[in-house]
């Protein structure tokens, strides 16, 4: 143990955490760095098996430390760290050696690298993100059991209490009935050398024979359109795979709304959709494992998000409260259960945590956002919007938060618009338009080149051009508005037919035709209205939100999704989708609700702060706000009826208004005004 005063021994500073003592001659780094309570990995509580716990001398003079740092302070080169060196799979680098087997011989100053640290850190890429401690809900302690014999009557199970508290301090541990039908089988096949999973509330959940470095967890975000999954390793936070598949529930109905008609007008439906929304679950978890070359019996932690209904369908809840007011959950709260009790193939203990649940149309998914996003802990007013077939809204800052969803329908996402299409190769996804002769050009996913390049053709000769997808749908609509093709309030003028071949007519209105290769991509005046409904019902929601808190403009915004990440955030306002904002302060947040499910699998303590947030979270229901309809009408042209952008006007030159639906109904109500005047 450490001397209270400096005597026979040496003096040991350890960075960064600065911790210090003096320590007996002989004392192992390790031992040193666990009673200072430095924090040092060791999943093999010393026995130079794991190679986790390395860490790197620094020598010289350390005036602000008082000590001489020389290299023969600490011990030689051991045996065992001679192996690791020869092994490159458990290699250590240069200069490099494993605090277990070292011991200090003078003083030192000992620097413990981010990845020996057990509460490593992630920074999320983008730069204004906060950083997520991994606290992991799941720890490993590898032991080695005494054998029983004629002498001692004690069980295995006995002895195994026995070696946790020994070697590990770990007292009052929990094994349920369901640990011993196994348990002699895996501590004669480790040869009583075993490796113990407990949790953070006391809890064994696994044991595993010899050693095993590490265990896995599993982040899942059930979106409406895709199901995406994460595996991760639990000690480190690394994801060690990813896999995605659309959700296969689409078949019951593209967007939400349409999937409970399914299940109320199909007994059982609601079963059915359980059931094949646990099968992808399980088959992305072979998916990812595989992947990773890891088993299905590694994974000890799972945790889910989505929206009310993907969530309740998953929890083999009947949605059909949700399908109408009041919008009643079954819970709102978070649902800890057993991965078997949801079907899942994998470790018999492994456990579900899915995230709570904030209203009728507000879910787990939002939690998730919140929890990644963290606007609660900024001043600035922060706007979440995650774009969906249902987009959810968060607005707020470390005062207040406020959340809505809008129904946008599946639009954003290619459905509804005549040449549309999820994102795949071959669907057009960024548009220009030549503000002069109104000639369009494109990229389409799967080649880096534009439309009138030379090698365009060839280049996209295996993938073709078969229609446009989200971001080319808000680039397409929002170049034609900004070319004069369509006016402000959404109509595309057909008197642009003699200047351009690509205004064509049909019947009473007119289109614009992108491509007119193998397949005639063209927009239409009811893809237009399609875009106009979605995009006013959404910003008519953010409107409601700004009323409620009392501000005129936000801070900063933030675009979670799939959908959100790939469109440019400068179109989307001049279509009007978000409201004015310095455009350099509206960003990405990828898949937000995904990050946030991966924060709960990795950080336990992250759960207990989104449980207490979510119930602060104040939530307005469009549905009944008696504006919302008034906001929508306004929001149907673009960017906004009424609303000024001076932001984007910096940056982009806006078309003079124009009204060519019905000008003469605008001349009429401006004779009646003049009228009233008189």
């Amino acid at each position: 143990m450490a001397l209270s005063s400096k005597v026979s021994g040496a003096r040991v500073v350890f960075t960064p955490s600065g911790k210090r003592g003096y320590f007996p001659l002989g004392t192992p780094v390790l031992q040193a760095a666990q009673i200072l309570g430095v924090d040092i990995d060791s999943v093999c509580g010393g026995r130079g098996i794991c190679g986790r716990c390395q860490i790197v001398q620094a020598t010289g003079n350390f005036p602000k430390h008082k000590i001489n740092s020389k290299s023969e302070n600490i011990s030689a080169l051991t045996d065992t760290e001679k192996a690791y060196v020869e092994r490159p799979k458990k290699s250590l680098e240069q200069d490099r050696r494993l605090s277990c087997a070292t011991k200090i011989l003078g003083d030192c100053v000992i620097d413990v690298p981010a990845d020996s640290q057990v509460h490593q850190q992630i920074i999320r890429k983008d730069a204004d993100a906060f950083d997520i401690k991994i606290l992991p809900p799941v720890q490993l302690h590898y032991v080695e059991v005494w054998q029983p014999d004629m002498h001692d009557p004690s069980g295995d199970l006995r002895r195994l209490r026995e070696a946790l508290e020994r070697e590990w301090q770990l007292k009052d541990l929990r094994f349920g009935p369901g640990m011993l039908p196994s348990l002699q089988k895996e501590l004669r096949e480790g040869n009583w050398k075993v490796t113990v999973a407990v949790d953070y509330l006391g809890q064994v959940i696994a044991v595993y024979p010899g050693f095993r470095e590490s265990l896995c967890g599993l982040a899942v975000d059930i979106g409406s359109t895709t199901v995406a999954v994460h595996l991760c390793n639990l000690s480190t936070g690394e994801v060690l795979a990813s896999s995605g598949v659309m959700n296969p529930q689409i078949r019951f109905g593209e967007d939400l709304m349409s999937r409970v008609s399914y299940v109320m007008m199909n007994p059982g439906g609601d079963l059915e959709m359980t059931k094949v929304i646990r099968s992808t679950v399980n088959d992305l978890a072979v998916n990812v494992t595989t992947q990773a070359k890891r088993e299905l019996d590694e994974i000890v932690e799972v945790s889910f998000v989505g929206n009310p209904i993907m969530h309740h369908l998953l929890l083999g809840i009947n949605p059909i409260e949700l399908g109408g007011a009041p919008f009643a959950l079954a819970t709102d709260e978070s649902v800890r259960v057993m991965a078997r009790d949801l079907n899942l193939k994998l470790h018999n203990n492994t456990r579900c945590y899915i995230l709570p649940c904030i209203a009728g149309h507000v879910g787990a998914d939002t939690a998730g956002m919140i929890l990644s996003e963290a606007p609660h802990h900024r001043e600035a007013i922060t706007l979440l919007v995650d774009i969906g077939t249902n987009a959810e809204i968060v607005l707020g800052n470390n005062k207040r938060l406020l959340a809505a969803s809008s129904p946008t329908g599946p639009a954003f996402e290619g459905a509804q618009i005549s040449s549309g299409q999820r994102a795949a190769p071959g669907a057009i996804e960024r548009v220009r338009i030549d503000r002069e002769t109104l000639e369009p050009r494109f990229q389409v996913i799967g080649s880096d080149l534009w439309s009138n390049e030379p090698n365009f053709e060839k280049d996209t000769k295996g993938v073709g051009v078969n229609g446009i997808c989200g971001s080319g749908i808000i680039e397409v609509i929002a170049e034609m508005y900004l070319s004069g093709v369509l006016s402000q309030d959404g109509v595309i003028n057909g008197e642009l037919v003699t200047k351009s071949k690509h205004i064509i007519a049909e019947g009473r209105t007119f289109s614009y035709v992108l491509s007119s290769g193998k397949h005639m991509i063209k927009v239409t005046q009811n893809d237009v209205r399609a875009v106009q409904l979605a995009k006013a019902a959404l910003y008519a929601g953010i409107r409601l939100l700004m009323e409620r808190m009392e501000i005129e403009a936000v801070d900063r915004i933030r675009l979670a999704g799939a959908f959100g990440s790939h469109i440019d955030v400068k179109y989307a306002m001049v279509l009007g989708l978000i409201p004015d904002c310095d455009l350099e302060q509206v960003s990405s947040a990828g898949n937000a609700a995904g990050t946030g499910a991966r924060i709960a699998l990795l950080n336990y303590k992250s759960r207990q702060e989104i449980e207490d947030i979510v119930r602060e979270v104040e939530k307005v229901e469009t549905a009944v706000e008696t504006k919302f309809q008034e906001h929508f009408v306004n929001a149907m042209a673009f960017p906004h009826k009424v609303d000024a952008f001076p932001n984007l006007a910096k940056v982009i030159e806006l078309p003079v208004e124009t009204n060519m639906n019905d000008n003469s109904d605008t001349n009429q109500l401006r004779k009646k005004r003049r009228r009233k005047k008189r």
